[in-house]
């Protein structure tokens, strides 16, 4: 089935083609005929980099009124790197199309600007929701006349504390409008919009719900703790075309993870909540251009990040939830592509193993990590075929010839082979020739039963079922540890800023956030014991709009129910 059988007009037919694609991906095939016909409300549930921004975009394209330039539609995701991706896709649509203009918001850029670009005319506005709030806030954007709305990356959103902005801007919608809601996962917040917001929705599915993508091989390794880093270098040094995104739980141990690679000789990079937004934009401007090979990120800071070609995800520390799992692995494998994603796991951490197989359907492969003298294999034949694939340049390499020539005239072709080989690797032979073996070895294996799609009412719940919003349970009073902030409604924020500020400091995921109550002038908030700690130590004078924060833990309810700091 190609395009052209999908229903869409001439123009973007033609763009499609110009761009490369001759035939629509599952959820492109599944999706763009119903999203054509713009009756109804849709759910389309598929792995990041399957092609999502396609299947709405050439359809939402389609819909539009170029004579009108008024907003009609609009698309609504996670991060700035998305928003830019999915305007720079949505242009790269529409390229024959005269007239149609599509606009980025959000934040960090000049709000100014942005208003300035939209009073000029745009029928779909890309944006992520604290902006798009700000300039409805504004007067700037109308929304009255949008006949489309598309949420991108809807369980990302809630996982950074969107919930709330996300519900103030589809009531402003008319009712007329219809919402078109794509997620890799269905957890109960983004079930929660889909029935709030949504009226009889066509849903479509590719894979199962919550599972990783079939073209991602899992493979784990379990070591000890203290040889973490050397289990990851040896990783690395293992794949020599390796073009991978390293995921840890907090933002010092990615900044220690990255300058270490980086001490180490490696290309990498760190991405986390304490760079500028012109740190970050450098860092991944690096990466997409290949000039950075590792990218040693946080969840928080990755979420939303959108680059072909990654391939392998390394996760240094396993997530606790099997959404988070499946987002970090599913930035491998794009666009059809087969990619690995490897797991370093201590003893203690192998029945998670367990649980994110159950959770995602997926099987891990239990793997060794390599011994020195298969790294040096490795890097050797990479280097020899690197040497036999290179074009020579005869013209520009000709005049250096003669000399280079007398150089080697007294050596024969194996001892010049010897040499160059050498002079190439005695680095790597000198480091790994003492090393020693590093994997643990056990004698049990996990369950290898892989989980099963699982239906009805009485499936057991676990992580990826709870996130914010209205159905979010706190953890059991006794278990939680209660703070208080030094922000509230006065200063213009909302729960969900709280959320993004505490996960982006403390490296916790939003799941671990309790009952959060505001004030005019501060703001408390529960989280368990167990990360009280991390918590305390990392929001603890971090910055939230400017304003430093200062957070401090309350003791326990009395049976009068106050509490004293």
């Amino acid at each position: 089935m190609g395009f052209d059988s999908l229903g869409l007009n001439a123009e973007l037919v033609r763009a499609v083609d110009a761009l490369g694609f001759k035939e629509p991906m599952p959820i492109q095939e599944k999706s763009i005929g119903v999203l054509l016909e713009g009756e109804r409300d849709f759910v389309g549930l598929a792995q990041t980099g399957t092609g999502k921004t396609g299947a709405y975009g050439l359809a939402l394209i389609q819909h539009m009124d170029l004579d009108n330039c008024r907003t009609q539609g609009i698309v609504i995701c996670p991060t700035r790197e998305l928003c830019l991706q999915i305007t720079e896709d949505l242009k790269g649509f529409s390229q024959f199309i005269d007239g149609l203009r599509v606009i980025p918001v959000y934040g960090g850029a000049s709000i100014d600007n942005q208003i300035k670009h939209i009073k000029k005319g745009a029928q779909i506005i890309v944006a992520t929701p604290g902006r798009l709030l700000d300039l409805m806030r504004r007067k700037a954007v109308n929304l009255s006349g949008v006949s489309f709305a598309v949420l991108d990356e809807a369980d990302e959103m809630l996982n950074m504390g969107f919930q709330e902005d996300i519900d103030t801007i589809l009531s402003t919608m008319p009712e007329h409008r219809k919402i078109w809601l794509f997620s890799a996962t269905m957890p109960r917040g983004v079930a929660a919009i889909a029935r709030n917001y949504l009226s009889d929705p066509v849903e479509v599915t590719v894979g199962n719900k919550n599972e990783s993508a079939a073209n991602i091989r899992h493979v784990c390794y379990t070591i000890r703790e203290k040889d973490r880093y050397n289990g990851l270098k040896r990783i690395i040094d293992f794949e020599p075309e390796m073009f991978g995104l390293i995921f840890c739980r907090t933002r010092k141990e990615t900044q220690t993870v990255a300058e270490a690679l980086m001490h180490d000789g490696y290309q990498a990079e760190a991405l986390h909540g304490d760079l500028s937004q012109t740190q970050r934009d450098y860092v991944m401007r690096k990466f997409r251009s290949g000039a950075i090979r590792m990218l040693v990120a946080t969840d928080v800071a990755a979420r939303g990040l959108d680059v072909d070609d990654i391939t392998h995800v390394i996760h240094y520390k396993i997530p606790d939830d099997a959404p988070i799992y499946t987002h970090r692995s599913g930035r491998t494998a794009r666009a059809g592509k087969s990619g690995v994603s490897i797991a370093l796991i201590s003893i203690k951490e192998r029945h998670r193993i367990r649980e994110l197989e159950r959770r995602g359907n997926i099987t891990f492969e239990f793997g060794e990590v390599p011994d020195g003298s298969g790294v040096c294999e490795r890097q050797l034949y990479a280097l020899v075929e690197k040497v036999v694939n290179t074009d020579v340049n005869e013209k520009e390499i000709a005049p250096y010839l003669p000399a280079v020539y007398a150089m080697l005239e007294s050596l024969d072709k194996e001892e010049i082979i010897k040499r160059f080989v050498s002079a190439e690797f005695n680095r790597f032979f000198e480091y790994y020739r003492h090393t020693a073996d590093i994997n643990v070895k056990t004698h049990t294996r996990p369950d290898r039963q892989p989980a099963q799609p699982r239906h009805g009412k009485h499936r057991t719940r676990g992580p990826e079922h709870r996130t914010r919003g209205p159905e979010h349970r706190a953890p059991e009073r006794g278990e939680t540890q209660r703070f208080t902030i030094n922000v509230g409604r006065q200063h213009k924020i909302n729960k969900g800023a709280i959320v993004r500020l505490i996960c982006a400091h403390s490296g916790i995921q939003s799941n671990m956030i309790g009952v959060i109550d505001m004030s005019r002038d501060k703001s408390f908030f529960e989280v368990g014991k167990n990360v009280a700690g991390q918590v305390r130590k990392g929001v603890n004078k971090a910055m939230l709009d400017g304003r430093p924060v200062q957070v401090q833990e309350v003791t326990p309810r009395g049976k009068n129910g106050t509490g004293k700091n």
